[in-house]
């Protein structure tokens, strides 16, 4: 039978506040962040083994908060339409759920209503949630775990930042038949009751999250293309498995095509996980040089990103790309650029390429951006801003307000890869660039239809390419952006 040593003694948990659970009192609760589902959850799993051992019930505690950095109306929309897929299948394994907003959103409040005995949480790299979980190790008075549940081998095991894809994915490898298995999915032996009294709100979607969050910023609007939610995320691996998969080497970089998972926003909300993504993608009839393609990017790409973010404090800040970057971009700071933008012309999409125009349109109404055109479309601000910062700051605003998995290690990632060489290396010296790798709209059209894709673009709405017929200006046009 596990023990709770046997527990804290996985490379996934981090005990934050020590200490011996109560096994007189409560429950184990479970506090809900980043990996939001029932389905595959090594936090949940975690969760439930300790509740087991301890003959007590589980709950989940889900309280969201109008202060997350940079989120808005589109995240939360997407985030709340996955609620009832994790509250429903956790019930019917015996868990409860309880589902809280702001103002009422206090996990030490929450754990003094219940008896909580002991607290899982989930972890997350990114700054403000990793200094929650601080927080709550310090003003708990029971024992706090961790569990690193949204990747593949635990990043602690990895014990510093990894310089390049070449260099993590060994490592990597060496430790992925260890970690990637079937998760447990476990029942609660000790079904949960729901306290008379406690306060609960609906979970089955009938409510509006964001309901009196008055200081919540509601300009950017849901995107109807996609829908939140682990059936979703499942409707979409099923699609990709059985009708993508074969084809993925030769069609993934084809922004036209339909060709890749488009899972991004599900698994940066916690929708859905790595195991089963990856699992489903073994598991399946598609050659092996697909999987392992496909693998390289889940697994190897994502995780370095989640190693980038977790081992550096300056991941959304130009800061923390490599000396020989600062070098090269240093010395072609005052470069005359062909043309400048202001951020909120490059916001609007109002530049001279259509190409780029057509990307931030997939941006702006899809919430979306295929990872090649991510890559076009951050090397051109560098290109078009008065220097390699302001683009860096820009990129990294509009990556945050508009992406649905914007606000992410791989969103970080990219922009340092595209700007400033993270992850890469020196390339032939250019204007403005120096030896950052450089990409051009006549290289991009070589290698898929950017007509089609323009097209398809242009479809998301209709008056947004009349706007791009604005002739290039040579000097630095002020908007409220660029302030």
């Amino acid at each position: 039978m596990t023990s709770l040593k046997g527990l804290t003694s996985d490379p996934r948990v981090t005990v934050r506040r020590a200490g011996a659970p109560s096994t007189n009192r409560g429950c184990v609760v479970y506090w809900m962040q980043r990996a939001q589902r029932a389905l595959d959850n090594p936090a949940l799993d975690v969760a439930v083994t300790a509740a087991n051992v301890l003959h007590q019930p589980v709950v989940i505690f889900l309280a969201p908060v109008p202060f997350y950095p940079h989120a808005n109306l589109r995240h939360y929309a997407f985030l709340a339409q996955g609620i009832p897929d994790t509250a429903e299948p956790a019930r019917e394994r015996g868990i409860g759920f309880i589902l809280r907003r702001y103002p009422e959103h206090s996990l030490l409040k929450f754990c003094e209503e219940v008896g909580a005995s002991l607290v899982i949480g989930d972890e997350n790299p990114m700054r403000e949630p990793h200094h929650w979980r601080e927080l709550a190790a310090k003003m708990l008075s029971v024992p706090l775990w961790t569990v690193d549940a949204d990747v593949i081998v635990p990043s602690k095991l990895l014990e510093k930042e990894q310089y390049a894809a070449r260099v993590i994915r060994p490592r990597l490898q060496q430790r992925r038949a260890e970690f990637l298995k079937p998760l447990a999915n476990l029942k609660a032996k000790i079904e949960w009751e729901k306290p008379r009294g406690l306060k609960a709100l609906p979970d089955d979607g009938s409510i509006d999250l964001t309901e009196d969050w008055k200081d919540l910023d509601r300009s950017v609007q849901p995107v109807d293309n996609f829908r939140g939610g682990t059936t979703e995320a499942l409707k979409l691996l099923k699609e990709f498995v059985t009708h993508k998969l074969a084809h993925y080497p030769e069609r993934h970089g084809k922004p036209e095509v339909d060709g890749t998972s488009r899972l991004s926003p599900y698994l940066h909300f916690g929708h859905i996980g790595p195991h089963t993504v990856a699992l489903a993608v073994e598991k399946s009839r598609a050659p092996r040089s697909a999987k392992d393609d496909f693998l390289d990017q889940l697994i190897t790409w994502r995780e370095l990103s989640v190693n980038f973010v977790h081992f550096n404090s300056l991941y959304d800040s130009i800061e923390s790309t490599p000396d020989w970057a600062h070098r090269t971009l240093a010395k072609h700071a005052r470069d005359k650029r062909p043309v400048t933008y202001s951020r909120d012309q490059l916001e609007h999409a109002e530049t001279h390429d259509h190409l780029w125009n057509a990307a931030q349109r997939q941006m702006l109404h899809a919430g979306w951006m295929h990872n090649y055109m991510r890559m076009y479309w951050a090397k051109k601000i560098l290109e078009w801003s008065p220097s390699p910062a302001v683009a860096y700051q820009t990129a990294v605003c509009l990556n945050d307000k508009y992406f649905l998995d914007g606000r992410d290690p791989n969103g970080y990632a990219g922009i340092a890869w595209a700007i400033a060489g993270k992850f890469d290396r020196p390339w032939l010296e250019r204007p403005i660039f120096g030896t950052i790798r450089y990409m051009s709209g006549k290289a991009a059209r070589k290698k898929f239809d950017a007509d089609k894709y323009i097209k398809q673009m242009g479809e998301l709405d209709g008056s947004v390419p009349q706007r791009a017929k604005r002739k290039p200006k040579t000097r630095m046009l002020r908007g409220r952006g660029s302030r």
